[in-house]
């Protein structure tokens, strides 16, 4: 049968037969009504291949990479340098096509590439155990709630509104599924309100989450934060941990983070990695995979998958992870670059990073229109504001940047009502000085 012919009427009339169900319709009837789409799908007329081809060059060139404009946009995924090396390393077909590693003996290559980046992890949050990776942050933050729960038994969680929007709107989610209550605090000056922060948690908290930048790129007082009965997770800037304190050195026992600047590129958003480290005493729930180094039937050295905790591999109801597939490539990538970098080369990255970011802000906020939103330290991204404007207004600054070839950054009013005024602005060691000067002459013009 062709690959372009699908299943015909007798084929799909024998498979709905084998599994008892009389129509389609039948089948899909679980799904409720309001997300289902009452019409036929909207398909233009056949076309020919060329056409097809055509049609899609054009469909695929409204879109702008970061090679076509020059990006300080954040908000979680930056433009940050992935080297030539990696994609050569990822590319090679014993990383890039092989299945989950079932079978140790033949497959010490993956194993050990996922020990090494648990290693690298542990090193980077001065954590000692972490996983074989998960998606990304914000499942990794939702993880890190529902092993809370299941340590002490509690049901409430407690987050800062500094969280990423996307990992606050993940936590809620899954939390509602068994039945946890999400509080959340809000910012004061930039920052975690501590006063609202301290009397949020009570014995009924399972966890309390923060996030190191947060989302404003403003650093938070971790060790202050850190500093209550129930379990923190902090979720971290990869990039910035050569600089800040680690999490683990902290006071918090749980540390997540989106690992996409770690030799991922953006690639419209993804695919990349979320890493999870945690403390000894919850290695068992963590969720996911851990490899872990042996010896041999000759005492050389070699790796297994040690714990794994999803209901894939154990019984359904002591499973803590229903992941059936980690980011074990893109993870391939973040070892690999930290490799590259090195150890004084993270730190390295992590000075560069605040040199820039001061400058860009202390060039920005010297423009008439544009104060800073904060007066507090910032590590790679911070937020301005252009008093008096509303979330359109800042729209249309951006949008008339854009067409200038500079992307200024991401309207805070998509998600901070309160900071209807705000534009968070990110920098990467990508963004030259010529390129900052480029994005205050930019901004200078469209909102004078």
């Amino acid at each position: 049968m062709s690959r372009y012919t699908a299943v015909t009427d007798a084929d799909r009339e024998a498979m709905l037969g084998a599994i008892g169900v009389g129509s389609v319709e039948e089948l899909f009837g679980a799904v409720p009504a309001a997300v289902r789409m009452d019409r036929p799908i909207a398909l233009p007329d056949g076309r020919g291949e060329q056409a097809v081809y055509a049609h899609l060059r054009e469909l695929a060139a409204r879109n702008v990479s970061t090679e076509d404009e020059v990006s300080f946009l954040g908000a979680g995924m930056y433009d940050s340098y992935s080297p030539a090396l990696i994609e050569m390393l990822m590319e090679r077909s014993e990383f890039l096509t092989p299945y989950t590693p079932y079978q140790p003996e033949v497959s010490q290559g993956g194993l050990q590439v996922m020990f090494e980046y648990q290693t690298a992890i542990s090193e980077l949050t001065a954590l000692p155990v972490s996983n074989a990776s998960v998606y990304e942050m914000p499942s990794a933050l939702a993880a890190a709630g529902y092993l809370a729960k299941l340590a002490n038994k509690r049901s409430r969680f407690v987050v800062s509104r500094g969280v990423h929007p996307h990992a606050r709107e993940t936590l809620r989610t899954l939390a509602r599924g068994y039945g946890a209550e999400v509080v959340e605090v809000g910012l004061a000056d930039g920052v975690t309100d501590r006063e609202a922060w301290f009397a949020a948690i009570d014995e009924e908290t399972a966890a309390a989450f923060l996030q190191q930048p947060n989302f404003l790129g403003v650093i938070e007082d971790v060790a202050d934060l850190a500093a209550v009965e129930p379990i923190t997770v902090c979720a971290c800037d990869p990039q910035t941990l050569g600089i800040l304190r680690p999490p683990g050195e902290s006071g918090i026992e749980i540390a997540v983070g989106e690992g996409q600047t770690l030799g991922n590129r953006l690639d419209f958003g993804g695919p990349s990695f979320g890493f999870f480290a945690a403390t000894e005493e919850h290695l068992r729930r963590m969720p996911g995979r851990i490899a872990g180094e042996t010896v041999d039937a000759d005492g050389a050295r070699g790796f297994v998958l040690t714990l794994q905790t999803r209901e894939q591999h154990i019984r359904r109801e002591r499973a803590t992870s229903n992941i059936c597939t980690s980011q074990a490539l893109n993870a391939l990538a973040g070892v690999v670059y930290l490799a590259w970098l090195g150890r004084r080369g993270i730190v390295e990255l992590g000075e560069l990073l605040a040199r820039r970011t001061d400058f860009t802000r202390r060039a920005l906020t010297a423009l008439d229109g544009v104060e800073p939103l904060a007066e507090r330290p910032v590590a790679r991204e911070f937020a301005v504001r252009f008093p008096g404007a509303d979330l359109a207004r800042v729209e249309a600054i951006a949008a008339a940047c854009r067409a200038a070839g500079v992307n200024p950054g991401y309207p805070l009013g998509r998600d901070y009502p309160e900071f209807e005024d705000g534009l968070l602005v990110a920098l990467t060691e990508q963004r030259t000085r010529v390129e900052i000067e480029r994005l205050v002459g930019t901004l200078a013009e469209v909102i004078a």
